[in-house]
């Protein structure tokens, strides 16, 4: 069940200014499609999709996304142009796991770790980072497990634990990679009082083809009834994700239908394909 996963990012009504500026600090960049709800971009051959959702949720750090720079000149023109309006969460040095490495929180509340290295070293230019800290904290291996029962071609790359040398609780996740769908992700625990967590802020979209998958995913996934809205769920450790139909782009996109499929879906839960493509 090999499906389209990516992320969503949700903006207040901005989300059209901040996907050209993402076209503008990262290389390889364009918008690939856009209607009066989504913007959607693609870099180095990764999708990204910008929501215009309102002022419900703020992105935080608890989803980051680890960007590999193949130079250090990358690293640093990304971060000049990223910490404009933004802040830095950890400053662009040297660390063990990089010659270069910055975490910067971005004018619009994103996060990214801008690091040197090899693409070959991840296999992918950006990657969501997962931090399980508050409630969350120790369970990141969990989630990971979890994860990737769930989801086809998916596989635990390697978990680096905490020792008693650490600042943090021995034996929890320091830094884990896994791939789901065959997308890297990476995820890390966090015992540290950082007043924030998992939001619908960073979702991550599942597409599916039929309706079989989305009763799939749904009923895999979904663990808060209450926050079930509109294709979206919220799993059992707070991290939000959208199961919707493929088509869905391509009913958005027809000026003839698009407000009828809108109000369609507005009434629904779970995505019901019949329903969306007889509205």
């Amino acid at each position: 069940m090999k499906k389209q996963l990516y992320p969503c990012l949700w903006f207040d009504g901005n989300a059209k200014d901040a996907a050209e500026f993402y076209c503008s600090v990262f290389n390889n960049s364009q918008i690939i499609s856009e209607n009066q709800i989504v913007v959607n971009f693609e870099s180095a051959g990764q999708r990204f999709m910008c929501l215009n959702g309102g002022p419900h949720f703020a992105i935080n750090p608890s989803v980051s996304f680890y960007v590999v720079c193949e130079t250090k000149n990358e690293v640093d023109n990304a971060w000049e142009k990223l910490l404009d309006g933004g802040n830095a969460l950890m400053p662009i040095d040297k660390y063990d796991w990089s010659e270069r490495y910055g975490w910067v929180q971005d004018k619009f509340g994103v996060s990214w770790q801008l690091a040197f290295g090899k693409m070959e070293d991840v296999g992918q230019k950006f990657t969501p980072s997962l931090l399980f800290t508050g409630k969350q904290a120790g369970k990141a291996e969990n989630a990971i497990r979890f994860y990737t029962s769930v989801f086809g071609n998916s596989s635990v790359t390697g978990i680096m634990r905490y020792t008693a040398e650490d600042p943090d609780v021995e034996g929890t996740v320091k830094h884990a990679q896994f791939k789901l769908n065959d997308r890297v992700f990476m995820a890390m625990d966090s015992s540290m009082d950082h007043k924030f967590g998992f939001n619908e802020a960073v979702s991550f979209v599942v597409e599916c083809d039929n309706q079989e998958q989305i009763d799939y995913f749904w009923g895999k996934l979904s663990a808060v009834p209450e926050a079930e809205q509109c294709g979206w769920l919220k799993d059992q450790f707070g991290v939000s994700w959208q199961i919707i139909p493929s088509v869905l782009e391509k009913l958005m996109s027809d000026p003839d239908r698009s407000e009828r499929v809108v109000q369609a879906f507005m009434k629904m839960k779970k995505f019901d394909i019949e329903a969306l493509e007889k509205a």
